[in-house]
């Protein structure tokens, strides 16, 4: 099997680009050229477009490297190095591929475009190799006053390897910084004023970009993950670059901040049910995407809300059935609960219309018809009670029918109505009905019993059964009729006992309160008594005279029918005794008074004994 090779990065630069941070040129220029010095092969290219620092570096490098092929007793060159680097000077015209010269340098730049010729100042002045900092004097030999062991003389073969660290240091943590690891300092000793600026700024800048990453991490950390919007970066003693990157990071805080509360006002007045709001805030990119897709929710939401309103009020409230929601553009979550809705309201209006068939079929009196629709929970109770209930009422309906039927038409007395399942006010109804027809058959019976006895001339019975209401009256009608009877027949008894058998005339039933025919009857017996007494009378009156010999009498009354005729027969009989006694008187005074014998007595219509009599 072959194994894969891999070279691992050979330069600084390819190094930090392994490590994901961003290429140096200028840092790996030098390397090249200090490695170049070092080993004595061709140097590099010089570094194209340098600065006043980068060319003062690179300066001080070239005249290191000149002198490792001097002696290191070499004050003077050591002077004149220490004051290149301690000035910083870029007037000195040098070439890392040629030595220095004292007059103007066309390839070095002072850092604003120009290049102007200057001579070193102050020789003499140089930078401790070991501190960094300058001693006073113009001589090495009063580095004796800066250090106490003496003056400091290194060699050229040092001062390379010092630098060399020095530019290591500052790549290590520059690499630290390209990382984003800003805990890393320079801590190597550094010589000249360029190094020892490098240094300061290099720390310095480290620090304020910690400081500045400090601020940045707390409010993209506040904003982003704690949800504390409105945070801004405190500006550090930042300039150019970093000072905008830090009012650009405020802006997009204060920007997010903004569009955040304004979506979460108008999605915290969604949850509340106020679909009045809108994202009104300026963004762009997905942002405004984000505001837009807001407020197109929330205007569907608003539709969609309106609709469900208004087809809750008209299918709950109002009662128009049928209804539906119409949401246009709306997908996923929302076009299905526009059909759910929908689907609801349709489901709704078939079941309850179907109930209203059948109840509004009970309301007629058909008992015949059924919920047929298919329903789930508790609609299928409530269908299923219905036609239960319908069902029940289909059999009580029968029941009370034919127990009124036997009842009160065929007079079957006694019948009871059998409903079975029936609980509460449905069995309730159905004993009312049956003490109802109970109750009927015992107070009719009660009355049939009374009647039958009134009507076999037993006027002692009377209605004993327990009644209320119209029955109470009629029990009451009865009972005062039977004993109205019973006084009235006493009373005829009385009277036809007295004026029939007793010969007591003149006498007259006595029953009092009575009405309608029973007042008629109570007068007309008494009429009839009244009446009798009269005839009777008359006749005793017209019978007593012709007893007595008064035959001028007459029965005057008015009377008929058979009365009649013995008034005629009385007076007849009156008439004729009257003829037959004025007849006999004048026959007997003429044959006995005057003497006219042969008188014969003539009596018209008489017969038997008087006619017998009036022969004789």
């Amino acid at each position: 099997m072959g194994q894969s090779t891999s070279t691992s990065p050979s330069t600084p630069s390819e190094q930090m680009a392994a490590s994901g941070a961003p290429p140096s040129p200028f840092l790996d220029h030098l390397l090249t050229l200090v490695a170049s010095y070092d080993s004595g092969t061709p140097l590099p290219p010089a570094y194209p477009h340098a600065s006043s620092k980068e060319a003062a570096v690179e300066q001080a490098i070239a005249e290191l490297a000149k002198r490792l092929k001097r002696p290191v007793d070499s004050t003077a060159a050591v002077r004149s190095s220490y004051s290149a680097i301690s000035n910083g000077s870029t007037s000195m015209d040098w070439n890392p591929h040629g030595p220095p010269t004292p007059d103007s340098t066309p390839g070095a730049s002072n850092g604003n475009g120009s290049h102007p010729s200057q001579s070193v100042k102050n020789p003499s002045s140089y930078f401790c190799p070991t501190c960094g900092r300058a001693p006073s004097g113009d001589s090495l030999e009063t580095t004796a006053d800066h250090h106490a062991d003496g003056p400091v003389v290194i060699s050229a073969t040092d001062e390379l390897q010092l630098l060399k660290a020095q530019v290591q240091d500052v790549a290590r943590v520059c690499k630290a910084v390209a990382n984003g690891d800003l805990t890393q300092k320079i801590t190597v000793p550094v010589q000249g004023s360029v190094m020892v600026q490098l240094k300061e700024v290099i720390n310095t800048m480290v620090e304020r970009l910690a400081e500045f990453a400090s601020e940045v991490t707390r409010v993209s950390d506040e904003v982003g993950t704690q949800g504390k919007l409105g945070g801004q970066v405190s500006e550090v003693a930042l300039g150019g670059t970093w000072q905008e990157l830090c009012r650009t990071v405020n802006k997009l805080a204060a920007n997010l901040t903004d569009q955040v509360r304004a979506i979460a006002q108008v999605t915290k007045a969604v949850a509340l049910g106020d679909l009045s709001k809108m994202i009104e805030v300026d963004a762009q990119g997905e942002i405004l995407e984000l505001k837009t897709t807001v407020n197109g929710m929330v205007i569907r939401l608003r539709k969609l809300a309106e609709e469900v309103s208004r087809v809750s009020l008209e299918v709950g409230t109002l009662g128009n059935l049928g209804g539906q929601a119409d949401v246009p553009d709306v997908e996923g979550v929302w076009w299905q609960l526009t059909n759910n809705v929908n689907k609801m309201c349709l489901n709704l209006t078939q079941q309850v219309r179907s109930i209203a068939t059948v109840t509004t079929a009970v309301a007629k009196g058909d008992l015949t018809q059924r919920i047929e629709i298919e329903v789930e929970g508790e609609m299928a109770t409530l269908k299923d009670t219905v036609n239960s209930m319908v069902q029940q009422l289909n059999t009580f309906a029968s029941e009370v029918t034919r127990v009124a039927l036997e009842v009160g038409t065929m007079g079957v007395l006694g019948g009871q109505a059998q409903v079975e399942g029936v609980q509460g006010t449905w069995a309730d109804l159905t004993n009312n009905v049956n003490k109802m027809a109970e109750n009927l058959t015992a107070q009719v019976r009660s009355i049939a019993n009374v009647t039958k006895a009134v009507a076999s001339g037993d006027l002692q019975q009377t209605v004993q059964v327990d009644v209320q209401g119209e029955m109470l009256d009629l029990k009451n009608t009865v009972n005062s009729m039977v004993r109205q009877l019973y006084t009235l027949a006493n009373e005829v008894t009385r009277v036809s006992l007295e004026v029939g058998m007793e010969g007591k005339l003149g006498g007259q039933a006595m029953v009092e309160g009575v009405e309608g025919m029973w007042e008629v009857l109570t007068n007309n017996v008494n009429m009839m008594a009244l009446n009798l007494t009269t005839q009777v009378r008359s006749i005793a009156e017209v019978t007593k005279a012709v007893a007595q010999g008064d035959l001028t009498k007459r029965i005057e009354v008015d009377v008929k029918g058979e009365i009649l005729e013995l008034k005629q027969t009385v007076n007849g009989m009156t008439e004729s005794l009257s003829t037959f006694a004025a007849e006999v008187t004048r026959v007997a005074r003429e044959v006995g008074t005057e003497g006219k014998l042969g008188g014969r007595a003539s009596v018209p219509g008489v017969s038997g004994t008087w006619k017998d009599l009036t022969d004789n």
